[in-house]
């Protein structure tokens, strides 16, 4: 099973990173494939077991997945579990881990390939991507420089 993690520093409050990453229907905000997310199932705010659908595109390939939240610890860590329908896709998290002066933090974004045989099969052609661990490392890279650039921009204009 394929892990991955990337790190950024930012030079920004731990609150103000969670601010920009806790709650995933930001995440069309900073990530280069996903466009947008919004809640389903009743659920409003981010917390464990809240549902959301998160709607994506790569180039002119479009698809939309069911994001689940297992865990939660405002401020430090949050993680969702990704499925198309009832087959298992991927978990993806942050953590936060401020550093010793409370003034900056190291944010790690993790991506765990949970796919099956079919769905590895099927998301080559819904993705259009053959190395996810090149595209998903990138694409983590690029959204950590986003959620980076913000919160920096924010805590120097405040």
């Amino acid at each position: 099973m394929l892990t991955l993690e990337v790190q950024t520093h930012i030079d920004a409050s731990p609150d103000k990173v969670w601010s920009l990453i806790g709650d995933p229907t930001r995440m069309g905000d900073w990530s280069p494939e996903c466009r947008s997310v919004t809640w389903a199932r009743g659920s409003t705010t981010p917390d464990r077991g809240a549902r959301f659908k998160g709607h994506n595109r790569n180039g002119w390939r479009r698809w939309t997945t069911t994001g689940n939240v297992v865990s939660y610890d405002p401020g430090r860590d949050i993680a969702w579990d990704v499925s198309i329908g009832m087959l298992a896709v991927a978990r993806w998290g942050y953590r936060i881990e401020p550093d010793s002066d409370g003034r900056g933090c190291t944010v790690t974004e993790s991506f765990t390939d949970k796919r099956g045989g079919l769905v590895k099969g099927l998301g080559r052609v819904a993705r259009g991507v053959s190395d996810v661990e090149t595209h998903n490392r990138h694409g983590m890279e690029q959204t950590l420089a986003n959620v980076k650039a913000a919160a920096e921009s924010a805590n120097t204009s405040a």
